[in-house]
């Protein structure tokens, strides 16, 4: 619990006051997180914690090079009590390599944070994009036509939203399937 905690008090320090809908959201993506736990009995806090976390590189205090999930990572990796992991998560949330390419971005993202393991990329990708900007549930399908809308097509985030989207929807359905067996069998993965 102590990494949890750690996480929304330093998230909440960030992004509350300067960006109050991107900290609702970022508070929306962690309950989804929490519902995730069935299928991450091991991870589940440390999914909780990136979930809060993932969008800090937006904090105008820590942004540097306008692309957040770099921004974040970079500010994490040096904060004293980050969980490598939990970097590794926010660097890597929601296909954020083909928004790095589409920025110029992608060697450094790269060069600088590993993947984690694939079924906790997705369960952050999966709570990332069912949740508004409000912090409220959604379906993947509405989450990319509201980013698209609200960048527009022709912008970097338009066109990185646009490429990812079949990402996007494949690990939607992975961690889906993840629930639906959880919820079949009773039993936690």
């Amino acid at each position: 619990m102590e990494l949890t905690e750690w996480a929304y008090a330093l998230s909440e320090s960030l992004l509350s006051d300067p960006l109050p809908r991107r900290w609702a959201h970022s508070l929306g993506v962690a309950k989804r997180a929490r519902s995730l736990s069935p299928i991450l009995v091991h991870d589940a806090e440390l999914l909780e914690a990136a979930a809060v976390l993932h969008d800090i590189g937006y904090a105008p205090a820590i942004a540097v090079t306008g692309f957040h999930p770099l921004d974040g990572a970079r500010f994490l990796r040096d904060h004293e009590k980050a969980d490598d992991r939990v970097v590794r998560l926010v660097a890597h949330h929601s296909c954020a390599l083909l928004e790095a390419e589409e920025r110029g971005l992608r060697h450094e993202l790269e060069g600088e944070f590993s993947l984690e393991r694939p079924h906790l990329v997705d369960a952050l990708l999966y709570c990332d994009m069912t949740t508004t900007p409000d912090g409220e549930q959604t379906t993947p399908a509405d989450r990319l036509d509201e980013i698209a809308q609200r960048y527009g097509p022709d912008t970097i985030v338009g066109r990185f939203i646009q490429r990812a989207a079949p990402e996007i929807h494949a690990a939607a359905q992975r961690v889906e399937e993840r629930l639906a067996q959880v919820s079949a069998s009773g039993q936690p993965m």
